[in-house]
């Protein structure tokens, strides 16, 4: 109903514009939309890029609907200067020139996002096929609006007066994903209907309405294995020197230092998208100089996440006790200055359970199964509205725009333990008797399985060893009866966002009237913004046997697990049988569900604790913004000189108000509180264009920009507890933006159609950024901290801390410590340069005689280099890695530990980047061939959610990688083509490294290929 409800407001609106105008008549011009094709496309996109007065890059759509790429950030990666990042191999992240936080507009005016991010519309919420082109704005202009650090993305849909007759176009494919567990083919929808009229008098009015409809499924599988906490110090290292245990009590201990195996995680990531796209936009030109326009763009976007995760838990336990049958060795290189050396790690082995001696636990090492169903369900929408006036000199338009995106996410994770029935395994709440004669009882609801593994060749590879006399059998491992419900986690998170805004422009022509300059700019806009979370979290976890039900309390939820984590790379190791609760029906009737696990768990122990499923109040905010902005700008142009240049010079002036509303908690008892703050800011920009010949143009910028904090920093809630050692978090709405001065360099070389060399430099420098602190509290010589509420020697007052320690006894009300975003001091640089390279051979086509077919081959390539410095976030060794980094320079006593830290570099930003798209088109024929390479970069995107502590303290390091991405098509006529398109051909996948490139092998991304098959006609 809402698709049919969004579709009628579209129309109804078309409608209503339509009939503003009824005079125009019905006269349609004959003449079909021009279809450009790859090379003409190419021409038409470097003409905006040589004419535009400031840098920017365009792609165009090849014909209706059909830009080189479905994804839109796979669209943007053809730009020199971008990477992207993926999920389970679809590009939902994009880094202009390093960086993620940039901004996104639709038709020029501001998209929101689904989250507390300041970039706007996700990319995977948009179908590339109702977009007709896009273009990055590297250098900004005074006009353009601020908000970005790498720069502006502008998806532009296909306008009405632009058409040269009726359109009707319509598109029918079909993808697949070779590792979807379920297979077939999903469907793929999209088309555009659109007119222009014009009568006698040149009146015009042009429309159209588009439309897509996706569904796609993504999948990659994400093996995880933990070497983090697993070193068995060497033989000769006794607890007099730190060790942990006596060397007598670790039989596995030998003459070196090792690692062993901490945690087994095997992940199969499973996304399914469902996307529905509506344009509509009327353009009139009521009179010769009065035009009117109207946008309509309605995205349904409902994006799921299918994700198990099969675990080998506590495998610690027997870490001292068990020696791998090969070892490796790791070298963790250099970071901070410090040269970190090499250990041995376990390479292959077996994990079996241990029933006796000092480290006996007959519940590990231990299987469970995981099921993730999570979702993200947002609708957006973006209305424009305005008009243009043109009379002799002046130029005005006024414009509102409307932008909003409601969003849900709901979730819910499930997780078994395996209760493994073998008679070797002692079993839950059943005594036994151990090999030393020790008589135990396991009461915990988790069981022992013994596990084997294979690290060789950086495959991950492990499951079950089904040669020990421990193992299960695959129908045990199947049988509901063998598993015991653990916990579960119950999500739900609303994010709404919105954004109003009105402008106003003006420009007054200045030819023959000034010299040297051609125009002056000016222009005011007027925006409020805002953006509100709410969150329910709420976890359901048991330990203990006696309180957990078994799978057949579930009935007819509980379904085998996807048992195809083999086909990507063919390993015969993997943990393939396994129970579930049914993804389909925790998305599609959830609460259900949810009554009938807590049913389940009432009826084992009707004293178990039930989660409330409310609000978290202390989650909640609620952010509001009002930003005035007005600009001048000066346009030149100078053809008289001896090198003819153009240009801009302006200023942008931005005044922002901020109310960030949210609870306030003082002992247990919640009230909202509002906390406002504001800041302006002037912003210079300068464009020069330098004409040196006829082919060859030079281009430079001098620009600031700024880019507002997340909406999650602004928040102000606060908690305020009697303990006074706990120290207070608030978010800060007193924040200020960061600052981005950024100085561009380039020479273009247009020295053919179609055809160009570019080669250019930029500098940024980043400051006012935003970190964490945190301020202690003053304490005086007595170890009393200040009473005084302004706390002059820091922290933040609590109203209700009892004094014990740090005060009179009795005493209510004192300074603790304080942690909240501040803005930086420090500044960052990044700088890099950027090469492109394009041409084809449509002009040599007389002169290849008989080899004329040679003549539809053509190529473009670029290439970045980029480099990183500064930054005030640190990472430092997790007390795990303290351990293993100590131990290679023979150091074993905690007192005696070494720290190793390193300032983070930029999260997702890889040093070289290239890409390189062959492709060729004539005789009905159009293929494109495209690779993509992105070097090693750091992130904080793991397999299967592993934390800093997991990784040894450091975001892991994703090693380069290169994609294979192509298509053909063919023209059957002038109106029907069909084609084929490949993403990701040879199936690239992904290794993440721990501390550094190449060292300790943590996790892989093992993706997926998507064939996309299909046709489409113009009529």
């Amino acid at each position: 109903m809402k698709y049919h409800r969004a579709l009628t407001a579209v129309l109804l609106s078309t409608t209503t514009l339509a009939m503003a105008n009824t005079t125009l008549a019905q006269d349609a011009d004959p003449d079909e939309v021009i279809v450009t094709g790859i090379r003409q496309t190419l021409e038409n996109a470097l003409i905006e890029k040589r004419e535009a007065d400031s840098l920017v890059e365009v792609i165009l759509a090849e014909d209706i609907g059909k830009l080189p790429d479905q994804n839109l950030a796979e669209v943007l990666e053809n730009i020199t200067g971008v990477q992207i990042t993926r999920t389970a191999g679809v590009g939902t992240g994009v880094q202009i020139r390093g960086s993620n936080e940039n901004r996104i507009e639709i038709n020029g005016v501001s998209s929101v996002g689904s989250g507390a991010g300041r970039t706007g519309v996700n990319f995977e919420d948009i179908s590339a096929s109702v977009i007709a082109g896009l273009e990055v704005i590297k250098s900004p202009e005074a006009k353009t609006i601020e908000g970005s650090v790498g720069g502006t993305v502008n998806l532009r849909t296909i306008r009405p007066l632009d058409l040269n007759g009726p359109l009707i176009s319509a598109r029918v494919q079909a993808e697949n994903s070779s590792l979807s567990s379920e297979g077939g083919w999903t469907p793929r929808f999209s088309g555009s209907l659109g007119n222009k009229w014009e009568n006698a008098s040149g009146q015009e009015i042009g429309v159209v309405i588009s439309g897509a409809y996706t569904e796609q499924e993504a999948t990659s599988f994400r093996p995880r294995v933990d070497r983090d906490g697993s070193l068995v110090e060497n033989v000769n290292v006794g607890t007099a020197q730190g060790a942990r245990e006596d060397a007598v009590d670790r039989p596995a201990a030998q003459e070196f230092d090792f690692l062993g195996i901490q945690f087994l995680n095997q992940e199969l990531e499973n996304f399914e998208f469902d996307t529905l796209n509506l344009v509509g936009s009327i353009e009139a030109q009521v009179s010769p100089n009065v035009k009117l326009y109207f946008d309509g763009i309605f995205t349904d976007q409902e994006r799921r996440n299918d994700s198990t995760r099969v675990q080998g838990s506590g495998v610690s336990v027997v870490l001292n006790d068990q020696v791998p049958t090969s070892f490796e060795t790791v070298d963790f290189g250099s970071l901070g200055g410090s040269d970190l050396g090499s250990i041995q790690a376990a390479l292959t082995g077996t994990i079996q359970p241990r029933f006796d001696g000092p480290e006996t636990d007959s519940d590990d090492p231990n299987l469970r199964f995981n099921s993730d169903t999570g979702a993200r369900v947002t609708d957006s929408t973006i209305i424009r509205l305005g008009g243009e006036w043109e009379k002799g000199d002046l130029w005005a338009r006024a414009e509102f725009s409307t932008a909003s995106s409601d969003s849900e996410r709901p979730g819910l994770n499930s997780q078994f333990n395996f209760i493994n029935p073998n008679p070797n395994v002692p079993f839950p709440n059943v005594p036994f008797t151990t090999p030393g004669g020790n008589t135990l009882t396991a009461t915990r609801n988790e069981n022992s399985v013994p596990f084997i593994f294979d690290l060789r060749d950086e495959a991950l590879t492990f499951g079950i060893d089904f040669d020990s006399p421990f193992a299960p059998t695959v129908a045990q491992l199947l049988d509901p009866a063998n598993i015991a419900f653990d916990q579960v986690d119950i999500d739900l998170d609303t994010n709404d966002n919105s954004e109003d805004a009105v402008r106003l422009d003006f420009e007054y022509n200045l030819e023959e009237k000034v010299p040297f300059f051609s125009s002056i700019e000016a222009g005011y806009r007027y925006s409020e913004v805002e953006s509100s979370f709410t969150e329910v979290d709420e976890r359901l976890g048991l330990t203990n046997f006696s309180d957990s039900p078994l799978g057949t309390a579930f009935g007819d939820l509980i379904v085998p697990g996807p048992d195809n984590f083999d086909e990507a790379d063919g390993r015969t190791l993997a943990l393939r049988n396994f129970l579930i609760i049914d993804p389909d029906r925790a998305f599609n009737d959830r609460d259900a569900v949810i009554d009938t696990i807590f049913a389940a768990v009432l009826a084992q122990n009707p004293d178990n604790n039930i989660p409330s499923l409310e609000t978290d109040q202390s989650a909640f905010f609620d952010i509001a913004e009002q930003t005035h902005a007005i600009y001048g700008q000066l346009n030149f142009e100078a053809e008289d000189f001896a090198v003819p240049i153009r240009g801009n010079i302006g200023l942008r002036y931005i005044d922002t108000e901020i109310d960030s509303t949210a609870f306030e908690e003082i002992n247990g008892i919640s009230n909202l509180a509002s906390v406002s703050g504001s800041y302006d800011f002037f912003l210079p920009r300068v464009n020069l264009i330098a004409n040196v010949t006829d082919d060859i143009q030079l281009r430079g910028a001098w620009t600031r920009d700024l880019r507002r904090p997340d909406f999650t920093t602004l928040n102000s809630t606060v908690t305020f507890a009697t303990n006074e050692n706990q120290a207070v978090s608030r978010g800060n709405p007193g924040l200020e933006p960061e600052e981005i001065e950024t100085f561009d360099v380039s020479a273009e070389w247009f020295f053919a159609p179609a055809a160009v060399f570019s080669i250019g430099y930029f500098h940024k420098d980043r400051t006012n950024l935003i970190g964490s602190i945190t301020e202690d509290a003053a304490v005086d010589g007595a170890n009393n901290r200040e009473t005084d509420p302004t706390c002059p020697g820091g922290g933040i007052f609590n109203p209700v801390a009892e004094t014990n320690s740090f005060g009179p006894a009795n005493t209510t009300g004192i300074c603790v410590d304080f942690s909240t975003q501040f803005n930086d001091s420090a500044t960052t640089t990044q700088e890099g340069i950027e090469v492109a390279f394009q041409y084809d051979l449509s002009n040599w086509e007389d002169r290849l005689g008989s080899w004329d077919w040679a003549s539809g081959f053509g190529i473009a390539a670029n290439y970045t280099y980029q480099t990183f410095s500064g930054g005030s976030t640190i990472d430092d060794l997790a007390t795990r890695g303290v351990d293993i980094i100590n131990a290679i320079d023979g150091i074993y006593d905690p007192a005696q530990f070494v720290q190793v830290e390193a300032v983070r570099p930029l999260l997702d930003f890889s040093e070289n980047a290239y890409n390189i798209t062959g492709y060729y088109e004539k005789f009905g024929l159009s293929a494109r061939l495209r690779y993509t390479w992105r070097d090693a970069f750091r992130t904080l995107d793991t397999a299967a959610g592993a934390s800093l502590n997991s990784t040894l303290g450091f975001p892991v390091v994703t090693a380069s990688r290169g994609q294979l991405n192509g298509s053909i098509n063919y023209d059957i006529t002038d109106q029907f083509t069909i084609g084929v398109e490949a993403v990701n051909i040879t199936e690239s996948d992904i290794t993440q490294f721990c501390v550094n490139d190449d060292a300790l092998l943590c996790a892989q991304g093992i993706t997926d290929r998507r064939v996309i098959i299909g046709g489409s006609y113009t009529f």
